[in-house]
């Protein structure tokens, strides 16, 4: 069974301590944390004290997407603030050198933090299989990231068949995310081609009834 994981993004900032208590309630698997530093996306969101206060009132899994140039000089922060699991970008990374990545997701792991990979729609998956064998998550982006309410991407489809084929040739065990316009119509297409954590913003925050929501997009 696949799990969900809502993304704050699109909660109510001024009210976020009740909101992560109504995704709990409803069911959530993990809490989705975007975090976006105004140079690799345009937007800011916030850092490692929102999920500091996020870690004390909820024991859901912290699942902390880095949205960041030079990542690596935050995993402390985020490891400290109580993260589960941090996920870099590869586009990030491969800007600064060969290996960065790798070595990012090393120091990750080096605090007791699962980590993992993600890569844009227009990334191809095989670009990120060294990595692989490090990586408890690989999260594929189904919108280009920056803002939430974005249209999915159907090609981003293609990368999550890829990342399931390589994980069963190499007897690799990560999950597979996916994040952006992650709705209960598209959720059984995406959750056949393999990914099994599926991050939804809208479809949960603005659903009338969010325990629904969550279970039809679990399946």
């Amino acid at each position: 069974m696949a799990k969900v994981a809502p993304s704050i993004l699109s909660a109510d900032f001024s009210a976020m301590g009740q909101a992560i208590k109504d995704i709990d309630v409803a069911g959530a698997d993990l809490v989705h944390c975007d975090v976006m530093d105004g140079s690799f996306v345009e937007p800011i969101t916030f850092g490692g004290q929102m999920v500091k206060n996020i870690r004390k009132i909820t024991n859901l899994p912290l699942d902390v997407h880095l949205m960041i140039e030079h990542p690596k000089t935050q995993i402390k922060f985020f490891a400290d603030a109580g993260a589960d699991v941090i996920t870099v970008h590869y586009e990030a990374c491969s800007k600064i050198s060969p290996t960065y990545l790798e070595e990012t997701l090393q120091l990750i792991k080096s605090y007791g933090v699962k980590c993992g990979a993600v890569i844009n729609p227009d990334t191809d998956a095989e670009k990120i299989y060294s990595v692989l064998p490090l990586c408890d998550m690989v999260l594929v982006m189904s919108v280009f990231p920056g803002y939430g309410g974005q249209k999915f991407i159907p090609t981003s489809l293609e990368n999550v068949k890829k990342l399931k084929k390589f994980a069963l040739e190499n007897g690799l065990n990560y999950d597979i995310e996916i994040d952006g316009g992650v709705t209960v119509d598209n959720a059984e297409e995406i959750r056949a081609a393999g990914a099994n954590v599926l991050v939804a913003g809208s479809a949960v925050f603005k659903a009338e009834d969010m325990a629904c929501a969550i279970s039809r997009i679990r399946g």
